[in-house]
C-alpha cells in the first residue's frame, strides 16, 4: 500500500523526550515500512524515519525558540494543515492516516485519498466535537473504548490500543523502594495528588514530567512548593534512557488522573518494565490495568495510599505479560493494517 502518515507538529518523530502521539506514529511508520509498504511521513524536518519524509516545518514547534507563544503555535498548526492538504491534492495514496485530529477534518473533501483519523485526545471538548459532528461518516479509530463515550454517533471503524516496542523497555524483577510519576505537570494528571499519596505512604516519589507553557503557573504555584528534593524529587522532562531507568527501578507508578484518559502510553511503558500501576478509575484505566493483577484501580488518594501497602502482592512478570499480549507495536500495526484494507475496500 501507499500510505501517508500525518504526525503532529509539536514534537519531532520520534520525540526526543515527551510526546505520546509522535512516538506512536514513529512505531507505526517504521513497522509499516519494515512490512514493505510505501510510507510518506508528513512531520517536522527534524524527524528521523525510514519512510519518505515530507517536512511540514523545519523543526518541531516546541523546539523552535520563536514559537513558544501558544497562540503563535496554533496559527502555525493551521499553516501546516494547509501545506499538507495542498500536497495531498496532488498525490495519490491508497490511504491517508491522520494523527492531528480535528484540524484537518474539514478539508477531507479536498483530499483525493480516503482519510482515516485516529483520535488521540479526549472527545469531550465542545469546539472539537462540533467539527467531528459535521463529518460523522468519515472513518475514525478510537484508542480505547472509553474514549468513545462522549461522541458515540460518529463512524468508528475500529478500536486500536496504542502499542510499544517491547525491546526498548527492560524488565526488572527487583525494584528500588520509591514511587514514580511520569507525564505532564498538568492538573488533570494529578501531580499534587501523587505527592499527597507519597507523603501518606511515607515513600520517596520521583517525578519526571514535561512543564508546558500552559502549565507553568500551575507548576510554580501548586506543585513546586511541595518538592523538597529529598522525599519528593523532580527530575524534569526525560529522554527514553532516563525514563526506562525511572520506570524499571520503581516499586510502582502512581497515576491519580483527574480526567478521562484516552489511553495513557506511560501506563503500558511502566508495565513493560514489570512495574505495577496504581491509578484512579477514570477513562481507559480499566481497559489497561488488570485490578489486583498488574496493579490497582482506586477511587481516591486514601485508597491509593492503602494500595501501595499491597504492591508486593503483584507479580511483576504478569505486568510485562499483559503488555506483550495486548499492547505490543506488532499487534497495533496488525490491527491498523486490517482497518486500512477495510477502509480502502
Amino acid at each position: 500500500m501507499k500510505i501517508a502518515q500525518i504526525a503532529p507538529f509539536e514534537e519531532a518523530v520520534p520525540p526526543k523526550k515527551y510526546g505520546g502521539t509522535e512516538r506512536i506514529v514513529f512505531y507505526l511508520t517504521e513497522e509499516l515500512v519494515r512490512r514493505g509498504h510505501k510510507v510518506t511521513l508528513f512531520a517536522t524536518g527534524d524527524s528521523k524515519t525510514s519512510a519518505k519524509l515530507f517536512p511540514v516545518f523545519p523543526k518541531a514547534l516546541r523546539a523552535s525558540k520563536t514559537n513558544l507563544d501558544l497562540k503563535n503555535r496554533e496559527s502555525y498548526k493551521f499553516l501546516g494543515v494547509v501545506k499538507i492538504v495542498t500536497a495531498l491534492k496532488n498525490k495519490n495514496f491508497d490511504i491517508v492516516h491522520n494523527h492531528i485530529g480535528w484540524r484537518i477534518i474539514p478539508f477531507a473533501p479536498l483530499i483525493k485519498s480516503p482519510l482515516l483519523t485516529t483520535l488521540h485526545g479526549p472527545l469531550d471538548i465542545d469546539y472539537q466535537r462540533a467539527i467531528f459532528k459535521k463529518f460523522p461518516r468519515l472513518p475514525y479509530v478510537s484508542i480505547s473504548k472509553s474514549q468513545r463515550k462522549p461522541l458515540p454517533e460518529i463512524n468508528f471503524v475500529g478500536n486500536v490500543y496504542n502499542g510499544i516496542d517491547l525491546k526498548t523497555f527492560q524488565f526488572n524483577e527487583k525494584p528500588k523502594n520509591y514511587l514514580a510519576f511520569l507525564g505532564r505537570m498538568s492538573p488533570e494528571k494529578g501531580p499534587v495528588e501523587a505527592i499527597k499519596v507519597a507523603k501518606m505512604a511515607k515513600m520517596k516519589l520521583i517525578m519526571a514530567a514535561k512543564v508546558d507553557v500552559v502549565d507553568r503557573e500551575f507548576f510554580s504555584k501548586k506543585v513546586k512548593p511541595l518538592i523538597d528534593g529529598k522525599q519528593i524529587k523532580f527530575i524534569g522532562e526525560v529522554g527514553h534512557k532516563q525514563k526506562n531507568k525511572l520506570l524499571k527501578e520503581a516499586k510502582a507508578l502512581v497515576s491519580p488522573i483527574k480526567w478521562r484518559e484516552p489511553f495513557g502510553l506511560f501506563l503500558t511503558e511502566a508495565m513493560a518494565c514489570g512495574t505495577p500501576v496504581i491509578a484512579f478509575r477514570r477513562g481507559s484505566i480499566p481497559e489497561i490495568i488488570e485490578d489486583g493483577k498488574t496493579g490497582f484501580i482506586v477511587n481516591n488518594v486514601n485508597e491509593m495510599a492503602k494500595a501501595i501497602q499491597k504492591i508486593d502482592r503483584i507479580n511483576r512478570r504478569e505486568c510485562r505479560k499483559r503488555v506483550e499480549e495486548n499492547f505490543s507495536l506488532e499487534k497495533m500495526v496488525d490491527n491498523y493494517e486490517k482497518i486500512y484494507y477495510q477502509v480502502i475496500k
